[in-house]
């Protein structure tokens, strides 16, 4: 079974940088699409970004188009977000999920992770 660990979130100032990453416990990730959301207190989740099984195909939410990237490593056993220009408003905890290849970028989830908080603030 699935179980997807977050980590590298943070405390970060305005303009600073975080990278997270997503891995599972026991399998490799690259039977799976993989979506990055967030959700901030009283907010709405937002999807943030995803990427395809193969890692050849990604997206990203307009409010981070330009300062977030998501990759795989060569091994495909995790997928790291790179937050780069970071911005008050990307305070939230972040959460990995697991998608099935063919529901790439939807809100079809198969797992969540447990959530990593990142606070931007001075």
């Amino acid at each position: 079974q699935l179980q997807l660990v977050e980590s590298g979130g943070g405390l970060v100032q305005p303009g600073g940088s975080l990278r997270l990453s997503c891995a599972d416990s026991g399998f490799s990730l690259d039977a799976y699409a993989i979506g990055w959301f967030r959700q901030a207190p009283g907010k709405e989740r937002e999807g943030v970004s995803c990427i395809s099984s193969s890692g050849k195909s990604t997206m990203y939410g307009d409010s981070v188009k330009g300062r977030f990237t998501i990759s795989r490593d060569n091994a495909k056993k995790t997928v790291s977000l790179q937050m780069n220009s970071l911005k008050p408003e990307d305070t939230a905890v972040y959460y990995c999920a697991a998608q099935r290849p063919e529901y790439y970028c939807s809100n079809d989830v198969l797992a969540w992770g447990q959530g990593t908080q990142v606070t931007v603030s001075s």
